[in-house]
């Protein structure tokens, strides 16, 4: 089980970006949990959205600005940023859960917002 964040970049405050999620390794369905998650410098990973049992979750700061999506003949689950703030610079994960231990977070991408 792989997933691999991408599309990542600079970006002024007000800004958007679409990152991407690439899935290999096993069945990418309708069933299947993906989270998105970041780390700021100094501080724990935290969740942003998260799609489960039909249910898209985001967080307070995500909500109304960031919408996760999929695709899943391409394997690949999306998170479009909108209007987004310095205080989203972070790097970016993501993962076949919502919350919970995880060993393979990979790289990240890393999302920098200029003021």
């Amino acid at each position: 089980v792989q997933l691999q964040a991408s599309g990542g970049g600079l970006v002024q405050a007000g800004g958007s970006l679409r990152l991407s999620c690439a899935a290999s390794g096993f069945t990418f369905d309708d069933d299947q949990v993906i989270g998105w998650f970041r780390q700021a410098p100094g501080k724990e990973r935290e969740g942003v959205s998260c799609f489960s049992d039909g249910t898209t979750y985001y967080s307070t700061s995500a909500k109304g600005r960031f919408t996760l999506s999929r695709d899943n003949a391409k394997r690949t689950a999306y998170l479009q940023m909108n209007n987004l703030k310095p205080e989203d610079t972070a790097v970016y994960y993501c993962a076949p859960l919502c919350a919970g231990k995880y060993d393979h977070w990979g790289q990240g991408t890393l999302v920098t917002v200029s003021s």
